[in-house]
């Protein structure tokens, strides 16, 4: 997909062109997950996207040409390791060029938050890939084995901070942007480019597997250098596959230079082919001698000869044929090239300064305890909880963990497993040892295992009486290192206690959730949750989110009830003090029903707020009893149908109400932001069907969320446009 009015002279790289599987090696090869193949891809856009915005920006493009020029005539002068890294640079016998790598991962904390080992398994299948060691490496045809490279280009993780502090060398940053994954996460973090090479893990690269930037366009803005990876393409387990993990490779090699295998996206004559076409050039190429002329290919046709050779580099790295497992002899010089050139300051990554600045140089001493588990908040009874630990850096040679509440209650175990059976809170604690040094962690409220006792329906809550929120009752899951949920006397819808989040103070972006009390709904036909909330944005670029969910049989079950975002939440005007309510016209009262799905004896409720940099939040009067009005809008409204989607200029919202109501149908951006060229008034809907048109035209590619909303419940339904 491409993202229109973007200034992106990018190498926007897609594997496979079109929605089709992989066709695997002919030979005797066999990829395990295959399931992953299955999955449909959308087509390619790298070359377009460069072209075009180089067509769009004269003086850019004009910069742009200019290096790509100089770091051609430098490239074609450069003749094997002439002009390699000196002996001093050399870290290993493994590899003579070792790039520093950080992680960003951008994430909404979803599967796109993918785990450190996954992360680092990604890095060790391009360094395979690179260094002629892939596990499919006994599988390239004869044809392209003698040309098959140790590129002797290694990618290690940073262990240092461009500040010089100890780093695991992977960041993980909370934001919406993940769903976009273009140029604007890496306005979040970049660390410095002739420093580091910066990867972005994010749910989607922007409609692609994954893009990259060239040299000569990194040089020009170097603020937009790196690469970005949809999560299913990093390593090979987890969200993603040994199939799938060779995009990354294919990244890399366009951030040192290298093109797709057909080429023509070379940029002086602003031309270029896409994969496969049928109409390309044959005597234009990937100005790399030993790679034979082709088309491209979208599947691993080992025998394929598109341009008239024998056969074709289909394994090739630059292909997308989803086989691309090697580089040629041709591709390493030229990449090494890159590496020695100043052009974008790749020249000075692997200088032994730089690697003992980034903390690569020689093994990283131990720095950081930290853990993670599969759970923190578990039901009533014997439940059992595994704990991964993730300290870093270095070689452990001994662990000490303490487990207050849970049996057994310490353990040596590197990845224990622990059980919990008496409701409460509790800390965890990690000691790890390499010998001389030891490192040791703290989570206080780490655990927090529910009570089986039920509160009545009907049932009220005001925190008038609520002694702590990490009790046995309410309590909170703090997701981030940011402020988190607290009672507070400053203000209340009633009373003189409500909850508020400090969002106004808090640097970061966070989410934070907060767990109500059991409640037993059994026999509570016609229920209906309604609480009260305040909140103001700091200004009107803000998109900080409330989301309620009902959860049922512990968890087995959870729905979100309410959300709104942004212009949405906002119950009075923005303020550029930290909010405060001060008066009953500051709240706004949400109402929604509880279906026969919660009425159970262990209902709970779940606030979560994902803080974007906006201002406080209050929470108050929270309430389930018997509503005269029970029915929810997805009961009012049926054969809601958004179409045609994906859309271009026009789209229609047909539904069909079986009672009159009023309606008002808004459209919000993923931000949250209304758009409100697009907005219908309320309006008075009899009961039969209707069809409402909307003109799309004013609005850039991406995901809209259309909403049609009764006062106090809602539907949305996803609108893409694509133009």
């Amino acid at each position: 997909m491409i993202i229109k009015n973007e200034v992106i002279f990018i190498s926007l790289s897609k594997y496979i062109c079109t929605m089709k599987k992989l066709i695997l090696f002919a030979l005797s090869v066999i990829i395990t997950n295959l399931a992953f193949s299955q999955d449909p891809l959308l087509h390619c856009g790298a070359d377009e996207m460069r072209i075009s915005t180089l067509k769009q920006n004269p003086q850019i493009a004009k910069a742009v040409i200019k290096k790509d020029a100089e770091l051609e005539s430098f490239t074609k002068n450069f003749v094997g390791h002439a002009n390699a890294s000196p002996m001093a640079a050399k870290t290993s016998t493994a590899a003579t060029y070792v790039i520093p790598v950080v992680f960003h991962v951008i994430h909404n904390y979803g599967s796109e938050n993918i785990s450190d080992a996954q992360i680092k398994d990604g890095i060790d299948i391009v360094n395979k890939t690179f260094n002629k060691t892939h596990p499919n490496t006994s599988t390239i045809i004869p044809e392209f084995q003698g040309i098959h490279a140790n590129c002797d280009i290694e990618f290690r993780l940073a262990t240092k901070d461009p500040d010089g502090n100890c780093h695991s060398g992977i960041n993980r940053i909370a934001s919406t942007l993940t769903l976009s994954g273009d140029h604007r996460v890496k306005d979040l973090i970049h660390w410095p480019p002739t420093q580091y090479l910066n990867v972005y893990i994010v749910s989607n690269a922007a409609g692609l597997a994954g893009h990259a930037v060239w040299p000569s366009d990194a040089d020009t803005i170097p603020l937009w250098d790196g690469i970005v990876l949809t999560h299913s393409y990093v390593g090979t387990f987890g969200t993603s596959s040994l199939m799938r993990s060779v995009a990354f490779a294919h990244e890399c090699g366009h951030y040192l230079n290298l093109q797709h295998i057909w080429g023509g996206n070379n940029v002086p004559g602003f031309y270029f082919y896409p994969c496969a076409d049928p109409n390309k050039d044959c005597n234009i190429d990937d100005l790399v001698a030993d790679t034979p002329p082709t088309i491209g290919w979208q599947s691993c046709n080992l025998t394929g000869a598109s341009c008239g050779n024998t056969v074709d580099n289909v394994q090739n790295a630059m292909d997308y044929s989803y086989c691309n497992i090697m580089f040629t002899e041709g591709q390493k010089t030229r990449m090494q090239a890159c590496l020695t050139a100043t052009v974008a300051g790749r020249n000075n990554l692997w200088q032994t300064s730089n690697l003992i600045a980034t903390g690569v140089y020689t093994t990283a001493p131990l720095c950081k305890a930290n853990f993670t588990s599969n759970k923190t908040i578990l039901c009533p009874g014997s439940t059992a909880v595994a704990f991964t630990n993730t300290s870093y850096n270095g070689t452990f040679t001994d662990v000490e963990w303490k487990f207050a509440g849970a049996t057994p209650s310490v353990s040596s175990v590197s990845n224990p497993t622990v059980t919990y059976s008496t409701p409460g809170s509790y800390a965890v604690e990690l000691k790890v040892k390499n010998g001389l040094d030891s490192v040791t962690i703290v989570k206080q409220n780490y655990i927090n295992v529910l009570s089986s006792n039920a509160n009545t329906f009907p049932f009220s809550e005001g925190f008038e009486s609520v002694a702590s929120l990490n009790g046995l009752e309410w309590f909170t899951n703090n997701l981030d290192t940011s402020n988190t949920w607290k009672l507070t006397s400053t203000a209340a819808a009633t009373g003189s206690t409500s909850i508020m989040i400090d969002n106004f103070n808090s640097f970061l972006n966070g989410k934070d959730e907060l767990y109500s009390k059991v409640i037993n709904l059994t026999g509570a036909t016609g229920a209906v949750l309604s609480f009260k909330y305040a909140y103001a944005r700091r200004d009107t670029s803000n998109h900080d989110q409330l989301q309620l969910f009902g959860i049922t049989a512990c968890g087995s079950s959870t729905i979100q009830r309410f959300s709104a975002i942004g212009a949405a939440l906002e119950t009075v005007p923005p303020s550029t003090m930290a909010f405060v309510p001060s008066q009953a016209s500051d709240w706004k009262t949400v109402t929604t029903p509880l279906s026969s799905i919660y009425l159970t004896a262990n209902f709970r409720m779940k606030f979560v707020f994902s803080g974007k940099g906006g201002n406080n939040i209050y929470i108050d009067d929270i309430n389930i009893n018997i509503s005269t009005d029970t029915k929810d809008i997805s009961e009012t409204l049926e054969l809601v149908n958004l179409f045609p989607n994906p859309s271009s200029n026009a789209c229609s919202l047909k539904f069909y109400v079986n009672q009159t109501k009023t309606l008002s149908i808004n459209v919000f951006n993923i931000l949250g932001d209304k758009i409100s060229t697009l907005s219908v008034p309320k309006n008075i809907y009899v009961e039969g069907e209707h069809e409402i048109k909307l003109n799309t035209s004013n609005l850039s590619n991406g995901m809209y969320i259309v909403q049609i909303n009764d006062g106090t419940r809602a539907i949305n339904k996803q609108l893409v446009i694509s133009k």
